[in-house]
């Protein structure tokens, strides 16, 4: 089993704990000003644990379609796999709306995506763990969803 495999799990099977770290990331992102001490005491975790998940759990929406999510990849500098992380998105029938690629270090690129879910798109994560598969792709980090 891999850490970077995406799993769609029922509320009900999750931890407690990671259920206050979705709440600790909705307050913060709430109309209200509010620290990251402010939201776990709210929600009664440690920052640790905040901190320790944040970026591995996220609400999964039903409907997300119209909606954008913007994606980070790492991935080898080689002729060619950018064009076959794009032909992903397409296959999957979700509209690019960014693209950005650094410049090339020690020949790895990061490349951050941000595409729109259409009514025909396909299923995301099955797009994203597509790209993840490719030779020369590192990781795949989702950045935001709006």
């Amino acid at each position: 089993m891999r850490d970077d495999e995406y799993y769609i799990v029922r509320k009900k099977a999750l931890p407690e704990v990671l259920l206050k770290v979705v709440e600790a990331k909705r307050l913060l992102d709430s109309e209200r000003a509010m620290t990251v001490q402010e939201a776990t005491d709210a929600v009664q975790i440690s920052r640790s644990s905040f901190y320790k998940y944040r970026d591995d759990i996220f609400p999964f929406y039903d409907h997300s379609r119209g909606k954008t999510i913007t994606f980070m990849i790492q991935m080898d500098d080689t002729p060619g796999l950018l064009s076959k992380v794009l032909n992903n998105v397409a296959k999957a029938q979700a509209n690019i709306l960014t693209i950005h690629q650094s410049i090339p270090v020690n020949k790895i690129a990061m490349l951050t995506l941000s595409v729109e879910i259409l009514p025909q798109t396909d299923d995301i994560s099955l797009m994203l763990k597509a790209i993840e598969d490719l030779d020369g792709i590192h990781y795949v980090k989702i950045l935001a969803r709006e």
